[in-house]
């Protein structure tokens, strides 16, 4: 084993092994609207579900050169956004807007992404994106000493494309899904190769 402190790490290592070793990871393609009304997309792999009652997920969305990203200021200014969630088909696009525009550029028009009104916030939905939820602010928490901005959002509604398979019991099949998640580095991989374990009683 190896053994290894953090704290004898700089931020660089540290970021390192904690993507390094925390796989694989969901993607938020998030999309919000600022005060200008130019709207935003850009991926996070800090994402997760929290608790279901009510549905919360959480977002880290960290700052660039101390100042806080498009995402995080336009939720901190809206208190909106949309979560879609990225499949193997449009993970290119994703890729692409991650790159690091100007607060007047809109990675939906650099990506080529296409829109579709949301029903209960203001920010767009992907129209590619297999699942989007569409969230307000629940509680934004300042952590770590980036900052980051920890961005925890309610789940007001789910829509899942109709090529999706979900039963009754709203139990989704996974590779129909074809989601990816970000592994370390540029490497990723997608929800294709499932295996089962039943929970033991």
């Amino acid at each position: 084993m190896k053994h290894i402190d953090p704290s004898a790490l700089s931020a660089r290592e540290r970021y390192r092994l904690m993507i390094g070793s925390i796989l694989p990871r969901p993607i938020a393609f998030v999309t919000s609207i600022g005060k200008e009304g130019i709207v935003n997309a850009a991926p996070f792999s800090y994402f997760n579900g929290v608790t279901s009652t009510p549905p919360i997920i959480s977002i880290s969305v960290g700052y660039r050169k101390g100042m806080v990203k498009d995402t995080g200021r336009n939720i901190r200014e809206t208190g909106e956004f949309v979560v879609n969630m990225v499949s193997h088909s449009i993970a290119e696009k994703m890729n692409i807007a991650s790159a690091d525009f100007p607060p007047n550029v809109s990675e939906i028009v650099e990506a080529d992404l296409r829109t579709i009104p949301s029903e209960l916030v203001t920010p767009p939905r992907l129209a590619e994106s297999p699942v989007q939820m569409e969230c307000k602010l629940y509680k934004l928490i300042e952590i770590g000493e980036g900052p980051n901005d920890l961005i925890l959002g309610e789940v007001l509604r789910w829509h899942i494309h109709q090529d999706v398979k979900i039963d009754e019991r709203y139990h989704i099949d996974p590779a129909s899904l074809d989601i990816i998640g970000r592994l370390g580095g540029p490497q990723y991989c997608t929800t294709k190769d499932v295996f089962e374990m039943m929970r033991p009683t």
